[in-house]
């Protein structure tokens, strides 16, 4: 049975302009008119009720089927917050600590070595530290994605076909072991595979795979009856779709099948999920850990989480990343949080949290002014325009 949707309110009376709240589907729609922007959901909630929830374009560009309020994304990397939500309640129950070794809970990680360069040759030491949980939900571990640059460990990442959905979690946990961290654990901030490697982590603490266990803590209490690894036949005609071709020109992102049930559920990438269920995630994080009588987490967990953890670390920056982390921002563990009130290019408070996935989606909380907002889009190569645009857009209609 679906259960009761977010309540719901008008925009001016929790604080935002109603004329200009509109324009950010007018806005979105106009990107469709033109062309750049295939279809997309958006969502601002504030004080627990929900003030907008659109959709506009197509779901399917190709097939020209409409766009729908319940449409199913390929979320990415909005899967790591959930993901670190799961690590986050293990913690609470006992069965782990954050300052544990990684290889307390994966042995294969007990020898795991450090890449250094001399004279362009690889020596491989024993790291100062070991890595930690707590370094895998910071990305501060010393792992790196192949995605990101075209370094030596990163090339051997590609090679291994660690993006792979066709090895479980211990396997990919094994390949992963085999080969050198790219960095010393706790010495820089580096986007990586640490999320998936916690997938692994999950199954091998709980004794369940991780899907079933986020099922069973996290989804089923929350009501979030749309998101998983695949779509089930039955609802495969809700999912949202790509250009075939990229409006600018680039070339087009291949997006993972969601359609077909994967070896791996990949705890940084995979899931798919619709703008109401993220909805009820983030709520729970805004109600400190709990949504509708069910507690998935402590205020104390969600504070920790929700908190800076690097203390000015800096990041890697390589040819395809960039800056990830804006002037201002740190990260806490699942998601960036900023730290001052200027700096960066976008408005939002001093704690805002936030974070967003591949294909085009993001969400962000502003826990001073007590909103959330979320954009579900499937544009690969138009992410980061439409993301700022979007939090821009939102901020505009924000009167306090």
């Amino acid at each position: 049975m679906r259960p009761e949707p977010l309540p719901t309110a008008l925009p001016e009376s929790a604080g935002f302009d109603p004329v200009r709240s509109r324009n950010i589907v007018n806005v979105l729609q106009g990107e469709v008119n033109r062309g750049r922007l295939p279809g997309a959901v958006a969502m601002v909630a504030r004080h627990g009720q929900v003030l907008l929830h659109e959709a506009v374009g197509h779901q399917d560009p190709q097939a020209g089927t409409p766009m729908a309020v319940d449409s199913i994304f390929r979320i990415y990397s909005m899967t790591k917050p959930i993901v670190s939500v799961a690590v986050m309640q293990l913690m609470e129950r006992g069965q782990l600590l954050l300052s544990d070794p990684v290889a307390r809970h994966l042995p294969e990680f007990s020898d795991v070595k450090v890449a250094h360069f001399e004279g362009g040759t690889m020596q491989l030491r024993a790291p100062r530290r070991a890595p930690t949980v707590q370094d895998l939900l910071s990305h501060t571990s010393g792992l790196t994605y192949e995605i990101l640059g075209s370094a030596p460990i990163q090339r051997m990442y590609a090679d291994a076909k660690l993006g792979s959905r066709d090895r479980s979690n211990a396997e990919f946990s094994r390949a992963l072991a085999q080969m050198p961290l790219m960095f010393e654990p706790g010495s820089i901030w580096a986007y990586s595979r640490a999320t998936d490697l916690l997938g692994a982590l999950v199954e091998s603490v709980s004794g369940q795979t991780l899907g079933t266990f986020l099922q069973d803590n996290i989804f089923e209490p929350l009501g979030m009856v749309d998101t998983g690894f695949s779509v089930p036949p039955d609802q495969q005609h809700r999912i949202a779709e790509a250009f075939a071709q990229d409006p600018d020109g680039g070339t087009q992102m291949h997006l993972i099948d969601i359609r077909k049930v994967p070896r791996m559920e990949a705890g940084g990438m995979g899931l798919a999920s619709t703008a109401q269920d993220y909805a009820r995630f983030v709520q729970c994080l805004c109600n400190g850990g709990q949504l509708l009588g069910q507690r998935v987490l402590s205020p104390a967990s969600v504070q920790l989480m929700s908190s800076d953890h690097l203390g000015g670390l800096g990041q890697q920056t390589t040819e395809r990343s960039g800056d990830m982390l804006g002037r201002g921002t740190g990260f806490g563990l699942g998601f960036s949080v900023r730290l001052h009130p200027g700096l960066e290019t976008l408005p939002g408070s001093v704690g805002l949290y936030s974070w967003g996935g591949i294909a085009g989606t993001t969400f962000w909380v502003d826990p001073v002014h007590g909103f959330f907002a979320i954009l579900m889009a499937q544009a690969p190569n138009q992410r980061d325009y439409f993301r700022p645009m979007f939090r821009n857009l939102v901020y505009a209609a924000f009167t306090g």
